[in-house]
């Protein structure tokens, strides 16, 4: 584990998955949710190469068939700390025959953790170290807990969203897939009220840019946990029908297949390509009230 610390803020990351395990704040209160297998045994998991699901766990390229699991492989990964200080560690994972069974792509992926006042800058970077165009999505899972909400009680919160226009989301409950039907996302000035059925048809999906900062906020409206993106597309889950005490708010570069897609990996709604030797580098930030 690598723990970076300031005045206001202790962080620790584990090099599995390069996944965040802990956010603390002075006077120790922790804010990341901490993986109870009772409800959701990760805690902020990285998405990667692909995120959400495959028609039937498939994929092709060109003409031939792999398979992966939800979200893909990288969080079940050891990563190699490469640059570490007091306020900052950069984590990376190789290629290798093993990633090459399920995702014939040669990559190195970095993940940094920057510490900075009240604020954890998480930046990817991937490159293709490959000689063919490679194509990929990715997506950060961070769960935090929810204000005011103990094991046990009634699941409820509310989202501060920086969208003053009508939301629309997407539903990807079928076969593990999203269908293109979209159905608006009710707030009261810009706070989305949620409880245990808003997740009844699993996470609540927002495409197409319609978001850029989202706001944890305490049953007296006062912000506590803040994510801000420029990810195209951004999933807020909780588990249904377990009550679960947290809520996850999820940037992502990619979404689920299309249901009964069939077509190529790299046609993919939300894909990402990088010609031979090319990088994609992005990031977003959390950041505690």
């Amino acid at each position: 584990m690598e723990q970076l610390k300031n005045e206001k803020l202790t962080v620790t990351i584990s090099a599995h998955g390069a996944e965040l395990q802990s956010i603390k704040n002075a006077e120790g209160r922790e804010y990341l949710w901490q993986g109870d297998e009772k409800y959701w045994p990760r805690r902020s998991p990285l998405l990667f190469p692909i995120v959400c699901g495959l028609w039937k766990d498939e994929y092709r390229v060109d003409g031939r068939t792999f398979n992966l699991p939800r979200h893909g492989f990288a969080r079940d990964m050891d990563f190699e700390v490469v640059e570490k200080s007091d306020t900052s560690v950069t984590y990376t994972l190789e290629s290798s025959p093993e990633t090459r069974e399920v995702y014939p792509y040669d990559f190195e992926l970095d993940v940094t953790y920057i510490l900075n006042d009240d604020a954890i800058s998480v930046i990817w970077s991937v490159k293709n170290t490959g000689k063919q165009e490679m194509h990929f999505q990715i997506g950060g899972h961070p769960a935090f807990n929810l204000p005011g909400v103990a094991e046990g009680d009634k699941m409820h919160g509310s989202i501060l969203f920086d969208n003053v226009e009508p939301l629309t989301r997407i539903i990807g409950n079928t076969g593990g897939c999203i269908k293109p039907e979209r159905y608006e996302l009710k707030t009261d000035r810009q706070v989305w009220n949620f409880d245990e059925e808003s997740f009844a048809d699993d996470a609540v999906i927002l495409d197409k840019s319609q978001v850029g900062l989202a706001v944890i906020q305490d049953a007296e409206g006062m912000p506590q946990v803040g994510l801000s993106f420029e990810a195209p597309c951004v999933g807020i889950w909780s588990p249904y029908g377990k009550n679960a005490p947290f809520v996850c708010i999820e940037p992502w570069y990619g979404v689920h297949d299309w249901a009964g897609y069939e077509g190529e990996f790299k046609d993919k709604y939300l894909m990402n390509h990088l010609l031979p030797g090319a990088m994609f580098v992005s990031d977003y930030e959390i950041k505690i009230f």
